[in-house]
């Protein structure tokens, strides 16, 4: 919590990925475990992601994101943000879960976080998400983020295995959408499991964009 008195903290940008897999019967979702040391949503359940790195300005990527999800970002971020954001959300799933929601392409060198995505032989397919859900957290925090969860089905991944010695989650798996509601979540991964199910159902919902205060949230939509 911030200490009392001082100033809220500034949200920063981040990205989340929803890998959906509609395989079996029923559809089910990527959910990690993070690690108990971690000061921040520790021992809970979350999708992987994170915040934006100024290499995800600049990465390459094999496809770009579809005209309506680009439009989408455009009327609420600063020029070339929402593409930063989908390349944020691809490498961290890559960095926390192993996971490559890219297309096959030869091995390339690279910089800083992207060093070990490019060696994979791996291109970001960034046509493959869309928007789902967007959430700032609230101002007693003393950590905020922006974060704008994205979505993605499991058969755009290079392989639904995780790749070896990659992963900074403690745990993988793939859930039911009523099995993940029974896990230790936070508050919002909670609220976007709930939006998806209702979105398999009406794709066409407007997304929603919730305002956590102090003692309230106000639900708005993108």
């Amino acid at each position: 919590m911030r200490a009392p008195g001082t100033r809220a903290v500034r949200p920063r940008n981040a990205a989340t990925l929803f890998i959906i897999r509609r395989d079996g019967p029923k559809a089910r979702v990527l959910m990690g475990k993070r690690h108990g040391g971690h000061d921040f949503m520790a021992n809970l359940w979350v999708f992987p992601g994170g915040r934006i790195d100024p290499s995800d300005y600049r990465a390459p990527y094999a496809t770009d994101l579809k005209p309506d999800v680009a439009a989408k970002f455009e009327r609420h971020l600063p020029p070339s943000r929402g593409r930063a954001l989908a390349l944020t959300a691809i490498r961290e799933t890559f960095e926390e879960a192993g996971l490559l929601l890219a297309q096959s392409a030869e091995p390339r060198s690279g910089v800083g976080p992207w060093r070990e995505f490019l060696a994979q032989g791996a291109l970001p397919d960034l046509e493959a998400l869309s928007i789902i859900y967007r959430a700032v957290t609230p101002p007693q925090l003393a950590k905020r983020f922006d974060t704008w969860f994205l979505m993605a089905d499991a058969e755009r991944l290079i392989s639904l295995e995780r790749q070896a010695d990659c992963g900074e989650l403690e745990e993988i798996a793939w859930f039911e959408l009523e099995e993940a509601l029974e896990l230790p979540l936070p508050m919002v991964t909670r609220q976007v499991i709930h939006e998806t199910m209702a979105r398999i159902e009406d794709p066409h919902r407007p997304i929603p964009f919730m305002r956590f205060g102090v003692t309230s949230q106000k639900a708005l939509h993108l």
